[in-house]
């Protein structure tokens, strides 16, 4: 899935970072110390501080190749103890599995069973989110808020979700056993793994007291986002919606050049995005006249909405093409090059910081919504228990979205113009 110009903003540790996926990639020949130095002149070259965040980086060269390595697990430490030097949590080392889950995540694809899981906050117990529909899981009878105590027998009891889900996944047609907890049953399941797409786009039509409205969730800006949002808008314009509600709460980030073409179905024109390296070159991006609709819209974001999803979002804002509702944003506003090693490990690496279309820099800041809808703990819980009231009247976000869309449609003149869809 790693293309030469690709470029990616994705979820790292904490949120999403903004990646440029290079063809080029750093051979060296199997030794650790040459792979250090590799990373190091990667740094050097393309950081987007030429200070490196006030470090001596040509001190830190010489302190970590005098020292010696006796194999690659060393080096891998080291390297990362360099990069955190740095101060910059999205500038970062990845080791060949963490580098390969990488290009999964934002592939679109993957092989395992079709579940999403997460750690539960209270419990700290590994629950089902949801099974995704017509994958190994969903035909086994796996259901929402399962409970998974063990993987192939191994309790999970304290586990990590990463780790559980480096065991539940693994090559198409190999049986994985999840032993589920469902109230007080424990059932195993004995599952064949198989490819899995991802469909990061859901939409639904909907009747409203004051017309029909097009919602559409958008989970994560992967490989395939754009085409199932032109999809979606398409098919929901064939079916006379008067306006739309996007839902961005919780989407980490993705592709960049995804998050450019979902703007370009937004907008007719204006700037979208642009990037400021570290030599002030700015490369802008902007709308081609190419909007499928311009009907009312209404975007939702919170505290989870990241790097492309602010992208998006803050460019429907400064365009003033939609009216954002929900909570400030998380505030990535830098991209990061993202390079393969040698080894089959990756590098990311911080190489410019993005501003919206009126020039905002929103990073560590983040983009305030048009209308402040804070949900209470409670609330916020209970949609995370049951991730089925989620865009829905139990949702008091989504509600508050409705009542200003259906404001908005009521507004419009009734002589408006169509929008022509290629």
């Amino acid at each position: 899935m790693v293309g030469a110009t690709a470029v990616v903003l994705t979820t790292v540790a904490v949120t999403g970072a903004g990646l440029h996926l290079s063809q080029s990639q750093a051979f060296f020949q199997e030794s650790p110390k040459e792979l250090v130095d590799e990373v190091w002149q990667i740094i050097d070259r393309q950081y987007v501080d030429a200070t490196f965040n006030q470090v001596d980086w040509r001190a830190v060269r010489n302190d970590y190749l005098n020292r010696e390595y006796s194999d690659k697990e060393e080096a891998y430490e080291a390297i990362r103890e360099m990069l955190e030097t740095l101060d910059d949590p999205y500038t970062r080392f990845m080791d060949p599995e963490e580098f390969k889950n990488m290009q999964i995540d934002t592939s679109g694809e993957l092989t395992g069973v079709g579940i999403q899981i997460a750690q539960d906050e209270d419990t700290k117990k590994l629950v089902v989110i949801s099974p995704i529909e017509d994958t190994p899981a969903f035909q086994a009878g796996i259901l929402a808020k399962d409970l998974i105590v063990k993987i192939d027998g191994q309790s999970t009891e304290g586990m990590d979700v990463n780790d559980a889900v480096q065991l539940i996944r693994g090559k198409p047609g190999t049986d994985v056993t999840l032993t589920i907890q469902r109230d007080e049953e424990e059932i195993d399941y004995t599952i064949t793994r198989a490819r899995i797409e991802i469909h990061p786009v859901r939409y639904s039509y909907r009747s409203t007291p004051t017309g029909e409205i097009g919602y559409i969730r958008l989970n994560q800006f992967s490989a395939i986002a754009a085409q199932e949002m032109r999809e979606a808008i398409k098919e929901l314009e064939t079916q006379d919606v008067n306006g739309y509600i996007l839902d961005l709460r919780s989407n980490p980030g993705g592709l960049l050049y995804s998050s450019i073409e979902i703007a370009r179905m937004w907008l007719d024109k204006g700037k979208i995005v642009s990037t400021v390296n570290r030599q002030g070159s700015s490369n802008e991006e902007v709308a081609r006249n190419r909007a499928l609709t311009d009907k009312p819209l209404v975007v939702l974001v919170d505290g989870g909405s990241a790097s492309a999803s602010e992208i998006l979002s803050g460019a429907l804002q400064d365009n003033e093409r939609a009216t954002l509702v929900g909570t400030q944003t998380f505030g990535k506003g830098l991209v990061q090059s993202v390079r393969g090693l040698g080894d089959g490990s990756g590098l990311a690496v911080t190489i410019a910081k993005y501003l919206t279309p009126s020039g905002r820099d929103i990073n560590k800041e983040g983009i305030p919504p048009d209308i402040v809808i804070e949900l209470t703990e409670e609330q916020r819980k209970e949609l995370q228990k049951d991730r089925t009231k989620i865009g829905t009247p139990d949702d008091p976000q989504y509600v508050k979205a409705l009542d200003v869309l259906n404001q908005a449609i009521a507004e419009e003149p009734n002589d408006r113009a169509s929008v022509q869809t290629p």
